[in-house]
């Protein structure tokens, strides 16, 4: 009787052991997730939404932007010392320059998230992608998100790969060739048509300016006409004033743009937000700023230069001077202000004004109005040559306290306009 009892225990321990592993077995490891079968949910897409805006707070928003722009035309010297930033400020970038591949690597990166958001998005099956239209919205940001990545990679390679869907597995797809800079254009302009969806507010302030709205769209289609090789200026014109009309206008004060308080004002149209102190802060202030605000005493990056300044002089353009450059005696030589002495007076940029040990919760500007401003003075002037160019021009002007401007010869006020922007 005992060994009939101890075998009926046995049999149905082993009966439930079983069981209970078969039951385990036919779970989804949840450890195993994968591009193809982890996005289920408007939550799922919704990070991976995240994930794209996410190259926004790479080095390359930070602060290689200006070293890629600002260092390579004679707005800036390179600063600091790092060889790799000698070869922007020569324009002799080397193929094994470490800079210009980390720029390459997260721009692409981020046309990579684009594309998972891109691809994904129909095949989601979530009641909450069908309300308010949140699913063609999701896709319209990345959209807009792979086009400004494309927008960037353009101006600075021309000729580049074009890689419009994610995760190729075969060599033989993987290995896309390049496209021609004029392929590459109608791309992006493709991608901002299919975005021209998007609202104009998401009913707070904040999330206007860091989400991506149509104003934003009609901006970025504006620039993208007046930059690519065939330009069209009656688009650019068109998207200017599609902007125009969506309440946007400038700030009061140029300098308060820069001070850290004011960035969701109405000049505003896309930036990106940092958060002091945190793990999403702004560390790129402390490789420009001077002692008095850096707390550190080591030469600085991307030092305004004195063709720079010169030309501020020259345009009489005290108050945007004061607010872009701050002059501040330091204690290292420098091969252009002052080569033969260890201490006395250098400019540094001042677009950033809080270093907080590398922690800065200073934002970055994508799109202002102002540029817009600026671009249809351009477009007005290529177009229909005479005083039309002049009211969006003499707007911005006089923000910064400069006389106004009254002449209609075409080249004049072309290079007029050119120094405006500049």
């Amino acid at each position: 009787m005992k060994a009939k009892v101890k075998l009926l225990i046995i049999t149905l321990i082993i009966s439930i052991t079983i069981s209970s592993c078969t039951s385990f077995l036919d779970l989804e490891p949840q450890s195993d997730l994968t591009t193809g079968n982890a996005y289920k949910s408007a939550a799922d897409l919704e990070a991976a939404l995240i994930g794209t805006y996410r190259t926004l707070y790479t080095d390359y928003f930070i602060w290689e932007n200006f070293v890629m722009s600002d260092v390579r035309s004679d707005n800036a010297y390179a600063g600091g010392d790092d060889p790799e930033i000698y070869q922007y400020d020569n324009l002799a970038v080397s193929s094994l320059n470490s800079r210009i591949l980390l720029t390459w690597k997260q721009l692409y990166n981020g046309i990579a998230n684009a594309n998972l958001v891109i691809e994904k998005a129909p095949q989601v099956n979530d009641i909450k992608l069908d309300t308010d239209n949140k699913r063609n919205r999701i896709i319209a940001e990345a959209r807009f998100l792979r086009a400004l990545y494309y927008f960037e990679l353009v101006k600075t390679f021309g000729e580049i790969p074009l890689v419009r869907e994610f995760g190729k597995i075969n060599p033989s797809e993987a290995n896309v060739p390049k496209s021609s800079v004029l392929d590459v254009y109608k791309f992006i302009v493709e991608d901002l048509e299919a975005a021209l969806i998007l609202p104009t507010e998401y009913g707070s302030l904040s999330l206007n300016k860091s989400k991506v709205t149509r104003g934003a769209v009609c901006a970025l289609l504006a620039k993208v006409y007046a930059q690519k090789p065939d330009r069209d200026y009656n688009k650019v014109l068109e998207y200017c004033n599609e902007v125009g009309k969506l309440g946007y206008d400038l700030h009061g004060s140029y300098d308060q743009l820069f001070d850290g308080l004011n960035y969701n004002n109405p000049e505003t149209i896309l930036l990106v937000q940092y958060i002091a102190g945190t793990p999403e802060a702004n560390w790129g202030p402390q490789l420009l700023l001077p002692p008095s605000l850096s707390g550190d005493d080591w030469r600085k990056y991307v030092t305004p230069s004195k063709d720079l300044l010169a030309a501020y002089d020259a345009a009489g353009d005290i108050q945007r001077k004061s607010a872009s450059v701050l002059v501040e005696n330091v204690e290292w030589a420098d091969e252009f202000w002052k080569p033969c002495a260890s201490s006395g007076p250098i400019p540094f940029p001042y677009k950033f004004r809080h270093a907080n040990a590398w922690a800065s919760g200073d934002n970055v500007y994508i799109l202002r109005y102002d540029d817009i401003l600026l671009l249809k003075a351009e477009a007005l002037n290529e177009l229909n040559p005479g005083s039309d160019a002049l009211t969006p021009l003499n707007y911005v002007r006089e923000r910064g306290d400069l006389q106004g401007i009254s002449t209609t010869d075409k080249e004049a006020l072309k290079e007029i306009i050119l120094n405006q922007r500049r």
